[in-house]
């Protein structure tokens, strides 16, 4: 079975796990597979498309399956344990869960069969080959930046206008059973900290831990309901918001929803607060180019597949992937050798230089209706 058969079959079966015996060799031609979190999400079906092209190209057939975020029946799992069992070559795998495979990778070393950690770090495992990411934790450090030049509390260079507020602020963070969730969320917190110690922002809500920042599942909808909940009990009585610490497109797109059926906005310029995002989804973009979301931070993860795609080969080759990377990346098992990638803030006027001209959206897919 193709990629591309598996990927289709992915979108349209629901429960259980596709079967895709004897995937490991077909017609003398070598399989990689690859494990890919949901297909919900327009930024994981773009990854799993371009490393399925990268390693086609290369001449391999690609088993690409799509978990759904399912971690209650373990889809992702018994996708994995399928593709060792049938024989892949090697497998990356970008994690419903990260420390949800760790009998699968075990599986994978006896078979001899490396694994790259896509993304997103797999934990609590000593058979992790590679780890090729962003860097996550300048990630953090960018949309605390962008939050801060939003609110005028910095300029454009990131330097301290003497603007001393007080600001309004309410934070959201990502799945924590996605280990980069942590990691962004320290590079942000050590950011904002000291704005927040000195006065400069106040969190009315006084959610300023993780565990209650968290959205599960990076979901649009649960970030929805909780900046609902949150107007409702700290700002009914008439306390401004004046920015939205939000580490995921999805999640900025449910807090601009939520404020909008607040009768907050409908722009920046007409009261919206300032909300940060990532990942430069198209629906994003959009609401960047009507004024209602505030930034994004873009990383190029068709640079990323191509990243992975060639540590790949050089594991193939009989060869190590380059790493620049050996003491970040600690799984609680081992420090996980990496490859990491640069980030950049977008903002409003920057999207057709650095998104549209770079081919990685089209005007078409940003032009809201």
């Amino acid at each position: 079975m193709t990629r591309r058969v598996a990927a289709a079959a992915a979108a349209l079966v629901s429960t259980g796990v596709l079967a895709l015996s004897g995937c490991g060799v077909l017609d003398g031609t070598e399989t990689i597979g690859v494990a890919m979190p949901t297909e919900s999400s327009e930024r994981w079906i773009t990854d799993g498309e371009t490393l399925a092209d990268g390693l086609e190209g290369a001449g391999y057939e690609v088993d690409l399956r799509y978990a759904g975020d399912d971690i209650a029946q373990y889809r992702q799992a018994d996708q994995v344990q399928e593709m060792i069992d049938d024989g892949v070559e090697l497998l990356i795998v970008a994690a419903v869960d990260g420390a949800g495979l760790v009998d699968q990778l075990a599986a994978a070393e006896a078979a001899g069969i490396p694994v790259i950690a896509y993304d997103r770090l797999l934990l609590d495992s000593e058979h992790v080959d590679h780890y090729v990411t962003f860097d996550n934790y300048g990630v953090g450090v960018a949309q605390a930046q962008a939050l801060l030049r939003g609110l005028g509390v910095v300029d454009a260079d990131g330097a301290p206008t003497g603007d001393g507020g007080p600001y309004n602020i309410e934070l959201f963070a990502g799945s924590l059973d996605d280990n980069n969730a942590l990691i962004f969320w320290e590079g942000a917190m050590d950011t904002l900290r000291p704005y927040l110690d000195d006065g400069t922002l106040r969190v009315p809500s006084g959610q300023t831990e993780v565990a209650f920042a968290e959205t599960y599942r990076w979901s649009e909808d649960t970030a929805r309901d909780r900046m609902g909940s949150l107007l409702s009990q700290y700002y009914d009585d008439g306390t401004e918001l004046h920015g939205v610490l939000s580490p995921y497109d999805g999640i900025s797109r449910g807090v601009i929803a939520a404020l909008g059926l607040w009768g907050i906005g409908p722009t920046l310029d007409e009261g919206l607060p300032v909300v940060t995002g990532q990942d430069a989804e198209a629906g994003s973009v959009q609401l960047m180019r009507q004024d209602m979301q505030h930034s994004t931070i873009f990383k190029d993860t068709r640079v990323l597949a191509d990243r992975a795609v060639d540590a790949a080969l050089a594991y193939l080759d009989g060869g190590e992937p380059e790493v620049t990377d050996t003491t970040t990346y600690d799984n609680r098992v081992k420090v996980v050798p990496t490859y990491t990638l640069d980030i950049e803030t977008v903002y409003r006027r920057d999207i057709e230089e650095v998104l549209v001209a770079s081919g990685y959206l089209t005007e078409e897919e940003i032009s809201a209706g």
